[in-house]
């Protein structure tokens, strides 16, 4: 009976000690920092961000610090330029802690237990202090018109400030910028006046150049129509030109024709002549001929006539 009770009060001690070891693991959320004091191995805390550790009972205790971020309005009054011209500087600015390893245990150091409306408080004094060391060192120009350059020299003086209590800057919004003896208005006024000059020097530039185009335009047009003209008149010209020479070489054939015409004609007039004046020469010869022929024959006819009464004669 006793060795059961001994084995009982074992088991319950041990499920004891394991509920409270697993009760003694912390995890740590995303927007949190797990804290972890007491005993430590030589440092004052230990921060994990994300994940999870295991807290000792009685020798070690853990807290949380929030990573949300804090909106802090730090709207600057009667601040002083380099020009020595007090100026309005309304800003907020959106800080929060920084999850950085060095910067979590200054975190843990120096805002550990702190409410977020003490945090906030705690940040606007760096805020203002470090805001007014900046507008010192430019002048009304600069902080207005060049705003990257001014937001830019925000960001580091107070980040570095920030960072000695483990804060780091998320963002700075500056809106309107003012001041008491209306200088930024003055300037205001003389850029939308120069502003004003420069649109109205562009808008006669562009009113010359678009005059010039016309002209340009107009005169490239009134050079195409004269070229036109001169196209149609050289085209006009060379087909009348084309005309006249078809017309000549027409003449000129037709007086080529006649005359070979009337060459032809005379040629066969005179072959014909020829012919004929062959013709009548030939009958006049074949008349010749016939009529020699004919006296020959009456030449030897009379011969032998005479030749026969001669011979009659002599007979007798």
């Amino acid at each position: 009976m006793t060795e059961i009770i001994i084995i009982v009060v074992a088991v319950f001690v041990v499920f004891v000690t394991f509920l409270t070891l697993i009760s003694r693991y912390k995890r740590c959320p995303s927007d949190k920092i797990l804290v972890i004091y007491g005993r430590t191995g030589g440092t004052s805390a230990k921060c994990v961000h994300g994940g999870g550790a295991f807290i000792w009972p009685v020798v070690q205790d853990f807290q949380y610090l929030d990573l949300k971020p804090l909106s802090i309005d730090a709207n600057l009054t009667n601040a002083l330029s380099r020009q020595n011209i007090r100026v309005d500087v309304p800003c907020r600015f959106t800080i929060a802690i920084s999850t950085e390893a060095e910067s979590m245990n200054t975190a843990a150091e120096r805002l550990l237990g702190l409410l977020p409306e003490q945090i906030q408080e705690l940040a606007k004094d760096i805020l203002f202090g470090q805001l007014r060391l900046v507008i010192a060192t430019m002048t009304i120009e600069e902080i207005n018109s060049d705003r990257d350059k001014f937001l830019d020299n925000i960001s580091k003086n107070v980040d570095s400030e920030l960072k000695k209590i483990g804060l780091k800057l998320i963002n700075v919004n500056v809106t309107d910028i003012k001041d008491e003896s209306g200088y930024i208005e003055a300037l205001g006024k003389e850029a939308a006046a120069k502003a004003i000059n420069e649109a109205k020097i562009s808008v006669a530039e562009q009113e010359r150049i678009g005059e010039t185009g016309k002209a340009l335009a107009d005169r490239e047009k009134d050079v195409q129509i004269a070229e036109t003209h001169r196209d149609r008149d050289v085209k006009i010209a060379i087909t009348n030109k084309d005309r006249e020479v078809s017309i000549a070489a027409a003449f000129k054939d037709e007086s080529i024709g006649k005359a070979e015409a009337q060459r032809d004609t005379r040629v066969k007039t005179s072959e014909a002549n020829a012919v004929a004046i062959q013709g009548e020469n030939e009958a006049r010869i074949a008349i010749a001929q016939s009529e020699a022929a004919l006296r020959e024959r009456e030449a030897e006819a009379l011969r032998t006539a005479l030749a026969s009464e001669k011979y009659k004669v002599q007979e007798h």
